[in-house]
């Protein structure tokens, strides 16, 4: 780990130690000649909203895929609700979900069909009752009995995370959730990610959306170039910069500018 990821407040790390739902220890990955993960440390606490921030490219994906058992590391370890994922691949798939970055609804079925099917897939005993649960938790009661087809961008991705939940998982990955989604339907995703972890689900979500991790995370960790550059909490990560002074009215710096000024990735706006 580099020196800004020392940087870390000690509260933040602490506080995810004690209690970990998803731990990574030097986990490095390559495709042939080009390095895609460097030897990346995290640790993220039960309940948590944490935020992987990244440029396309950066690894973040990568890490989701190692981490959801879809791909083996070169080196290192992760445990994922204190289970071995490259040891035994088959009980971390039991605990967790994944919801990439564009909807996995069947459009033919209704929305109530799609929770039903799933559910019936996990051998769930009353698959009908799952599903209007689901419907009803996520605000889609009314439109349960249409086609997914007919369903907006927002609805839709809110109906492709209620199915992941089936089964009630305890940490749900969501490789870039809004991507794709106007405005509204992306607040419409924030609010459903909110409310899984107000439930108590971990969520670890990707993203290239600085103002999405603003909203979302509890903690938030910068992937550049295959490496965790800095984690902590938004007020951590802002403190890592002076407060600008505009017209003798001090300006606090935002998620934007730590994120260029770490990356070098452009100017800040």
């Amino acid at each position: 780990m580099n020196a800004a990821s020392t940087a870390t407040a000690p509260a933040s790390a602490a506080s995810a130690a004690l209690d970990p739902a998803i731990e990574i220890i030097g986990l490095a990955k390559s495709y042939k000649q080009n390095a895609v993960l460097t030897g990346v440390d995290l640790t993220v606490g039960r309940g948590e909203i944490f935020a992987l921030l990244g440029s396309n490219g950066a690894g973040k994906t990568t890490l989701i895929r190692i981490l959801s058992t879809l791909l083996k590391a070169d080196a290192g370890r992760a445990t994922v609700a204190g289970i071995d994922v490259a040891a035994h691949p088959a009980a971390v798939r039991e605990v967790i979900s994944l919801t990439g970055q564009f909807a996995a609804v069947d459009e033919k079925l209704s929305g109530r069909e799609n929770l039903a099917l799933v559910a019936r897939l996990r051998h769930l005993s009353k698959p009908g009752e799952v599903a209007d649960a689901l419907l009803a938790r996520f605000a889609l009661t009314e439109a349960g009995g249409r086609a997914a087809a007919t369903y907006s961008g927002g609805m839709r991705r809110r109906l492709d995370i209620a199915m992941s939940l089936i089964g009630d998982p305890a940490v749900i990955f969501l490789d870039e959730p809004t991507t794709g989604l106007d405005p509204e339907a992306r607040r419409e995703v924030w609010a459903t990610v909110k409310q899984l972890a107000a439930g108590g689900t971990t969520v670890l979500l990707t993203t290239q959306y600085l103002d999405e991790a603003e909203q979302l995370a509890d903690r938030i960790a910068i992937l550049h170039e295959g490496r965790i550059l800095v984690n902590g909490t938004l007020a951590e990560l802002k403190r890592m910069l002076p407060p600008a002074k505009v017209e003798y009215v001090e300006k606090q710096p935002t998620l934007d500018d730590v994120f260029f000024a770490l990356t070098g990735k452009g100017q800040s706006r």
